[in-house]
This record gives structure tokens, sequence and C-alpha cells, in this order.
């Protein structure tokens, strides 16, 4: 049972659509970063190997590999400081954590491909009408 007074203060700060993505993901998440009185926009890549929490508090790990040493950086999903998060490819995974990864190398990390992916922007598709067949004329 949470406090009311702070699940109303927690839900001022709630992104009212949080970014959808999945487990296997391989993500660009485009940060802002203020150095001095600047502010710039800094992209990191990599796979989305576990998300965790609830609400507020809810955290997701995007790993890649630099000159041959893997790099993770943990995000919290509602932060303020990421501007937006694209998904490049979506993978079929079967575990809700992908921790195993940290110990392979190479082509060993590769995940299977997913679903394709359908840009928001892009008009649905029309239903197709069904196809009558017409009878064959016995002769």
């Amino acid at each position: 049972m949470r406090n009311a007074l702070l699940t109303h203060v927690e839900s001022k700060h709630l992104q009212a659509t949080p970014p959808q993505f999945s487990i296997g993901d391989l993500v660009d998440v485009h940060c802002k970063i203020v150095e001095g009185d600047k502010e710039r926009i800094q992209v990191f890549s990599g796979t989305v190997i576990l998300r965790k929490g609830t609400g507020i508090n809810s955290t997701f790990t995007v790993r890649r590999i630099v000159n041959n040493e893997g790099v993770e950086r943990i995000f919290p999903l509602h932060s303020p400081k990421i501007e937006k998060l694209e998904v490049k490819r979506k993978s079929k995974v079967r575990r809700a954590k992908l921790n195993y990864l940290r110990g392979l190398t190479g082509k060993a990390t590769r995940l299977k491909e997913g679903a394709p992916i359908v840009p928001s922007d892009a008009p649905a598709a029309p239903a197709a009408a069904p196809s009558v067949a017409e009878p064959k004329a016995s002769t």
C-alpha cells in the first residue's frame, strides 16, 4: 500500500506516454547533456538488456560494445533528460533479463530478429476486401 501523498507527487513527474520498447531491442537513447550554459543531445545506441522497477522508479539498462569493451548505461524511464528513444530493430528473446550477454563476445551476442518495426507516423494499411470466388460452370 502506497502513501496517497507520495503517489500524488510522483504522478506529476510521470511521462504521459513513456517510450514503448522491449527487452532485446536495439535502441538509440537521445539524452540532454548540460555543459556549462550550453545544452546538447548525446545519443547512446545499444541493446536493452533489462527493465526493472515500477512507476517513477522504473529503469532500463542499455549495453553496447566500444573498443572491445562492454559499456552499460542505466536510464530512468521517466527522466526529463531523455529527449527521445528510437527503436532501431526488434529482437525475439525468451528472457526478461539478458544478463547472460555480459559473458559473451562477438557473434555469440547476436539476437534473433523479431517483428518488423512499423513507424508510428505511417498510415495504416487498408483492410483487404475478401475475394469472392466465382463458381465454375460444369460442362
